[in-house]
């Protein structure tokens, strides 16, 4: 997984980029009618019912814009919210606020839109050992976004991108030429490189569980599109040598029957690309 280093300079990353795209050479509205000394004051209203998320990544978007506006919070992330409920008061110059409010107000309808998801999947894996997780199909530019959101809602992140965790997908196998090759190649690969990444290999039916299994020094097989009765089976002949997860148009209907086959995790990709925005409004007072 990546430091928290490099987790914050992504944060950054994104509040730059999008600043830049969004605001541009000025703020002309507000500029044109907004004298620069005038102060203002704003609410977080929500407008929805689910969990809040993106209060902390507001702050910083705040700071960045504006390092003297004051922020008062009074929900904070991970919490449930319903429609009338205020998450924050913002308070400083009028054109900082406005600057600020719909970068603001993306991240945080969307982050919230993905915990609120994540923690409903969360609850229906109640009772077992699995545990969900997100994926890479994740929008391009906000995955850090996205993914911490996954974390407010009560899930866990999978690899944030390609250097932090080798996956052998079918591709890959395909095209080193079989299972042995591809994990033998990737052994010699992390050797000769000096990389400690743990290696996940995909599995498309038993035969090749049992062939990575055969392989050796693999941190987690990934059931891929396993009915349940595979999936039982896999489990089984896994035992402890190493880590189960479940993946392939996994949703909200099968997700408990897939936990109760015994796999360790559950990845979705739905948590991240078909959620619909929670409604927040930033209200001037």
């Amino acid at each position: 997984m990546i430091s928290k280093l490099q987790f914050e300079n992504e944060l950054d990353l994104i509040i730059a980029n999008a600043v830049r795209e969004d605001v541009g050479d000025g703020d002309h509205s507000s500029l044109a009618c907004i004298p620069p000394s005038a102060q203002g004051k704003a609410k977080l209203l929500v407008k929805d019912t689910g969990v809040l998320a993106g209060v902390a990544f507001a702050k910083r978007v705040f700071a960045y814009v504006d390092p003297d506006l004051k922020i008062e919070i009074l929900i904070e992330d991970g919490a449930l919210v319903k429609h009338g409920d205020v998450a924050f008061y913002v308070e400083g110059t009028s054109q900082s606020i406005l600057k600020a409010e719909r970068l603001v107000l993306n991240a945080m309808q969307r982050m919230s839109a993905i915990a609120t998801k994540t923690a409903k999947y969360v609850k229906l894996l109640e009772g077992t050992k699995t545990k969900i997780l997100d994926t890479r199909k994740t929008t391009p530019g906000i995955r850090a976004l996205e993914k911490w959101a996954v974390k407010i809602g009560g899930g866990e992140n999978h690899r944030f991108a390609l250097y932090d965790m080798i996956m052998l997908k079918d591709n890959h196998i395909d095209f080193a030429g079989g299972i042995p090759q591809a994990i033998q190649k990737t052994k010699d690969y992390l050797k000769t490189s000096n990389k400690d990444l743990k290696i996940i290999v995909e599995a498309r039916d038993l035969n090749e569980v049992q062939t990575i299994l055969d392989s050796g020094g693999v941190y987690r097989i990934l059931l891929d599109n396993f009915n349940y009765q595979d999936s039982k089976r896999a489990v089984a002949l896994i035992g402890d040598q190493c880590q189960t997860e479940s993946s392939g148009g996994i949703d909200e209907s099968t997700i408990r029957l897939y936990a109760d086959c015994g796999v360790d995790y559950i990845s979705s990709g739905a948590l991240t690309h078909s959620v619909s925005n929670l409604d927040l409004s930033l209200k001037a007072l």
